[in-house]
Parts: structure tokens; sequence; C-alpha cells
């Protein structure tokens, strides 16, 4: 968990920088692919999932270390050889993870978030699961294991891998020639992420595309066929944490209200999408007809709350970055509580974006809490040692918190009903 917090401390920078080279990008063609409430939405889905896993929250069904102790039966010598095969590996278990995740209902839970975006670009790369609190990924590199590849390599191997699968979510690259033939690149990667009829499953694979080649799941991106974006049962909020879940709560309230038994354990472990007979034709479920006619979501939005929420985002970037840099003097009971917040925060400002009116309660909540917090303490997790009024500026932070919360929740909320009724 501290490696993967150290590797966060230059990977945060990194993905914010591509991500304003895109965005003014853009802005200079005239042709910008971000809204400012999605790209906010899809940024803060990010930080949920690098908050769980960097505080550990999941439980991993068996390590690679102990395969490796059990199952190996060769052992590598640390070569230039050694880091290719471990990296083919990892990338042919990637593939065949995220075909499950596509195949399957229950893995689609946490997969669905990566797809919730009805935009494209390099925003929605960092939409990635809380939902995945079951970690099974070591039982798909056996093969490592059985080579004697150290832990190390994995250890290492994994995140760059995984963060080498973010730029590629852009449409401002076009096709890439005789690269189409040998990685995933953007191109491929918009028809994976579409609603088309043409392209849904297609082009699962991470780094290397031989394996959609291989086992019959590529599809070029075609000229009369533009990819549009999304899932084909809208998320229709803003909020990560309630997109992590409502395809399982949807496949909890099957397995409920179906009467045949068989059907209430299959459900989970059937094609993803597949229902029971007697509930789809008592409780159906709008599903996108017409890919290119669907209403995206939108909700209403001024440029004070747009502000607003970009000044969260930035807050909440910032208040990462310092609990990256100092996670092993924070301790663990520290993290806890500093991710608490931080997630809470996360949950208020992205409900505040849906409209909701409990919005400011929870944005009250974590204001208040974080304010006892640093009276009590008399410093924000270390802060004052970094700067010397650090904690007064987490309390001006909090108190911005408190008085927008009610703001956008009571009183600018009112103006646009009002405006919108007259």
């Amino acid at each position: 968990m501290e490696t993967y917090a150290q590797a966060l401390l230059y990977a945060i920078p990194f993905f914010v920088a591509l991500l304003a080279v895109e965005i003014g990008y853009g802005y200079f063609i005239k042709n910008q692919k971000h809204k400012v409430m999605d790209s906010v939405s899809s940024i803060s889905s990010g930080f949920t999932n690098i908050i769980k896993d960097t505080l550990g929250l999941g439980f991993i069904l068996v390590t690679y270390p102990f395969l490796l102790e059990h199952l190996a039966v060769f052992k590598m010598e640390s070569t230039w050889l050694l880091w290719f095969v471990a990296f083919i590996v990892i990338d042919f278990a990637g593939y065949w993870n995220h075909r499950l995740n596509h195949k399957i209902n229950f893995f689609w839970n946490q997969h669905v978030i990566h797809h919730s975006s009805e935009e494209f670009n390099l925003a929605c790369a960092l939409r990635q699961p809380i939902s995945n609190l079951v970690g099974y990924f070591p039982l798909l590199i056996l093969p490592a294991a059985i080579l004697g590849i150290p832990n190390e390599v994995i250890a290492i191997l994994a995140p760059v891998h995984l963060f080498a699968q973010f730029w590629y979510h852009t449409q401002h690259i076009g096709k890439m020639g005789w690269a189409e033939y040998i990685i995933v690149t953007p191109s491929q990667h918009r028809v994976h992420h579409a609603i088309n009829p043409e392209y849904i499953d297609k082009n699962l694979g991470q780094i290397l595309c031989v394996w959609d080649r291989w086992f019959g799941t590529f599809q070029e991106e075609l000229k009369d066929v533009p990819p549009q974006y999304g899932v084909l049962k809208p998320a229709s909020t803003w909020n990560p944490i309630p997109i992590n879940f409502q395809h399982f709560w949807r496949l909890l309230q099957d397995a409920w209200r179906t009467r045949s038994y068989y059907d209430k354990f299959r459900i989970w472990f059937m094609p993803t999408g597949w229902r029971p007979d007697d509930v789809k034709e008592k409780y159906p479920i709008t599903i996108i007809g017409d890919v290119y006619g669907f209403t995206r979501y939108e909700t209403p939005a001024s440029n004070a709350l747009k502000f607003y929420v970009v000044f969260q985002l930035i807050a909440t970037t910032l208040l990462l970055w310092f609990m990256f840099y100092n996670f092993e003097t924070i301790g663990v009971s520290g993290l806890l509580l500093f991710g608490f917040i931080v997630f809470t925060g996360i949950y208020g400002y992205t409900t505040l974006m849906d409209r909701k009116q409990h919005a400011a309660y929870v944005e009250l909540f974590r204001g208040v809490l974080g304010l006892v917090l640093i009276i009590f303490t008399g410093d924000w997790f270390g802060m004052n040692y970094y700067i010397s009024f650090g904690s007064w500026l987490v309390v001006f932070y909090f108190l911005i918190t408190i008085f927008s919360g009610l703001y956008f929740t009571y009183f600018e909320s009112s103006t646009i009903k009002k405006n919108t009724i007259a």
C-alpha cells in the first residue's frame, strides 16, 4: 500500500498535466471533449478508487507471494527476459480479467463505473471502481508464480501496466498505422467504450491488441459508425459512489423478486444483462434503443457551481497528494480518518452536482468534522510542519465547504427552480 502511495505521488501530477494538455488542446482547436460536470465526476471517481486501494479496503482471496511460494517450479534469472515475460503474463491476465468483467453479471458491477461516462476523454480513464472489494487477480497470473517471477517484479509492473492504460482515452488521436496491429490505440479504445451494437464488448485488450485479434474480440473503428459513449442503462448521476453499486442493487432486487430459486442463484453468474423472465416482464428496465438519439445526463449548473466543484476537485487533489506524501507519518488510524473525510467530501460535492437537497447536510457534516478535528489537535495531520499556517488554510477550506453546500442547495437551487417555472 505504501509503495502504491509513493507511485501516486508521481502519477497524480503526470495525469493532471496530460489532462491540462487535452483540455487546452480542445479549447485551442475549438473541439472540446470535456464537460465540467462530467470530468469532475470522472476524476472524483478516480480519487475514490485510490483512497480504497491505498488504505487496503478490500479482501484478497489469495496473494501472489503465497502462490509464488507454493507453486514456483522455475526461478528465472533477473534479465530483460524476466521483465518481458512478466509483462506478457500480466497483460494476458488483464485481457481475461477485462473479458470476465464484461461477460458476467456479477463482475460487470465492478467495471460499469469505467464505462459510465457519456463522454470519452482522459478524465473518463480515471473512472475506476471501489466495488471490487474482493481481489482475485493473483489467480489470473498463476503462470508468473509457476515461472518463479519475483513478487517485486509484479509489484513494479502492475501499477506501470495500469497507468499505461491512461493515454489512449482520447478522441484527439486518430488511427496510428502499423501500431494498430500491436498495441491498444485510442481508435481501438473508442470502440471499446462505445454502446453502438457493432462495438459492444469489443477490444478488451489493455496494452497489447493481439489478444483481441487471436480470441475474436477485435473490432476496427468504422468511418460510418461514430462511437457513442456510456452504458445502455445510464447511470444518471454524477456521484461515483452510487454508480459503483447500481448494477449490484438491480441484481439483488431481481434475485429477491424472482420466484425461481434456481434463478436467484444463477443470475449472478449469467451473461451481463441477463434477467429472470418473470422479473423482466413485471419490472422492465429502460435500455437505450437509439444510441444516436438518447438524452445525455445533465443537471442545472451555473458558472458559480462549476467554478465551485472545480475548486473542490483541486482541493481534493492537494489533500490526497499531501496524504500520500506523509503516508507513513500519518499512521493507519490517521489515514483511515483522513480517507473518510476526503471520501465523504467527494460524496458531498458530487451529490451537490446532482442538485440533491441532502448534499447540504453531507457538506455540513464533513465540514464540522474537519473543523472539530483541527480544534482538538491544533493541526491537520502534521501540515503545520511544512506550512506554519497550513491548518488555517484547511479551516478556511472547510468554512467554504459549509457555506457553499448551504448556498447551492437552498439559495441558488431555489432561484433556478423559480426561473424554470417562470
